[in-house]
């Protein structure tokens, strides 16, 4: 049910995407705007749709939601690979689009896409409701601002250059905030969409947003570079602490295993109709890539 669920949601993303940006002047940046886009596993516009049907909305108005999300993530993955950051050649398989154009059209491609997230989610296609945009704008802001995913990237560069290695605690707070916070903005996104209590998905996408990073740490070690589409063992090289270099493999994929296990509980005033997600949070800690 999982993959055709988050298969489905792909493609009209995708489709979304391309009526969106379709309007945009032919130009290096919005080439790179559309190329940043192609690909990726869609998880985080998932979670905003699959939310949504729990709420009742329909699709054709949460993908306007979901397109936030997967613009923003794209934004960050773009300023992610510069030499500034991660400096990294190879994304999905294929150049960065530094690499594949320079580095200033890469900074404002990632600039284009965060500001296109905003105006999504203020557009009434999103929302009817203002009052219901205003919170998915705010909460938003928040997710992927200084308290959020830029606190978390900020944090990661300062731990590369501090002389002592991250605690347990400490890496938890920064991939909290990095890679967690955007999963969990689109966790709860579909209840805010239906003026629901978002509790019980921001629960959820909490512990699947922790889970995904630890998931992702155990494939920068198990991993293949060619299945992954980046490169792999970075992490190593770099000495950089992650949940396998203090948990070890083995718990590190037992901790993730028990935050599945906390995000499938998380759902259960939904009942049966939660079984896509909770398929989902598995799907999250046996992927290969």
């Amino acid at each position: 049910m999982f993959k055709a669920a988050i298969s489905d949601a792909a493609g009209q993303i995708e489709a979304a995407l391309a009526e969106i940006m379709a309007p945009l002047a032919d130009q290096p940046v919005v080439d790179g705007m559309r190329y940043a886009c192609n690909g990726g596993k869609r998880l985080r516009g998932f979670l905003v749709m699959e939310g949504a049907r729990l709420h009742g909305i329909a699709p054709a108005q949460s993908v306007i939601a979901a397109c936030a999300a997967e613009t923003l993530h794209a934004y960050s993955l773009v300023h992610d690979d510069l030499p500034c950051m991660d400096d990294d050649d190879l994304r999905r398989g294929q150049p960065t689009v530094h690499v594949k154009w320079d580095e200033a059209t890469a900074v404002l491609v990632g600039d284009a896409l965060q500001t296109l997230a905003f105006d999504l989610l203020s557009r009434p296609s999103c929302a009817p409701q203002a009052e219901v945009r205003v919170a998915l704008i705010s909460s938003f802001a928040k997710a992927v601002g200084a308290e959020g995913m830029v606190l978390g990237q900020a944090q990661d560069i300062a731990a590369e250059t501090a002389n002592r290695l991250l605690t347990l605690e400490e890496i938890t707070e920064l991939q909290v905030n990095k890679t967690g916070a955007l999963i969990c903005w689109s966790g709860a996104a579909g209840a805010l969409l239906g003026q629901s209590d978002p509790a019980p998905l921001t629960a959820y996408a909490a512990a699947l947003g922790a889970a995904f990073q630890i998931a992702d740490d155990i494939l920068d070690v198990e991993g293949d570079a060619a299945q992954v589409g980046k490169a792999v063992g970075k992490d190593a090289e770099a000495g950089k602490a992650t949940f396998v270099s203090l948990l070890g493999l083995d718990g590190a994929k037992q901790r993730a295993r028990t935050l599945v296990e906390q995000a499938e509980a998380a759902l259960d005033g939904y009942g049966d109709d939660a079984t896509v997600l909770k398929e989902a949070a598995r799907f999250v800690i046996a992927r290969d890539k």
